[in-house]
């Protein structure tokens, strides 16, 4: 069923799901991550990866991504820091050689030239060169994590694109990607319009356009 599910994201937007989860009520738009290159996308299950601040002595940062194979998205949990990356180039190259789907870190990552290079989708706060280790620890994997705001169960759903990253709960998953796919269909009718001819105003008018992500019910 995931596996099907990711098949149907795949073919969505952002903006699109977006819209889908706030017609449903449902937080899930990653404030603040966006991808290194727009041209990057991801879509595939959360594998959940929780960092804190080093210890004394400090402990691993961990090599997760030894396990970790196709549709599977990590997501690396540093609660927001710019100081310190969790990300770099021996990882692009484990990741991209296990089929990874690409990795979203509420943090930066370094050595993006690598990740360019092998068209691997990483999306953070930023990129920066200088290194985690001794100023963050691996704390737990496959537990709850916020990115931007988000809370990311291991799971969960991920779409990303060059507009940012969406969180889809795994139990809504499937409500969701069914409304995204009709309000995808919807704004498809209304560009087809368009190009034949009609107004905006008109043409948003005849299809909704301004409720498809009002809340219902």
């Amino acid at each position: 069923m995931t596996t099907d599910l990711i098949d149907q994201l795949r073919r969505l937007d952002t903006p699109c799901v977006s819209d889908a989860m706030d017609r449903l009520g449902v937080a899930g738009q990653c404030l603040g991550i966006m991808p290194l290159d727009r041209s990057f996308r991801l879509a595939g299950a959360a594998f959940t990866v929780k960092y804190v601040p080093a210890g004394s002595p400090p402990g691993t940062v961990g090599d997760f991504v030894d396990d970790l194979g196709p549709r599977q998205v990590a997501v690396i949990d540093n609660a927001g820091r710019v100081d310190a990356t969790v990300w770099g180039d021996l990882m692009t190259i484990v990741a991209r050689r296990n089929g990874l789907e690409g990795t979203v870190i509420d943090g930066v990552c370094r050595d993006i030239s690598r990740a360019l290079e092998l068209n691997y989708p990483i999306y953070s706060r930023g990129h920066w060169m200088r290194t985690g280790k001794d100023r963050v620890e691996l704390a737990a994997i496959e537990v709850p994590v916020t990115i931007g705001g988000v809370v990311v169960y291991p799971g969960d759903l991920l779409l990303g694109d060059a507009n940012g990253v969406v969180a889809l709960p795994g139990q809504r998953a499937s409500e969701i990607v069914d409304v995204a796919l009709s309000i995808e269909a919807t704004e498809g009718l209304i560009r087809g319009e368009i190009r034949a001819g009609a107004t905006l105003r008109a043409a948003r008018a005849r299809n909704g356009y301004h409720q498809l992500q009002t809340r219902r019910g």
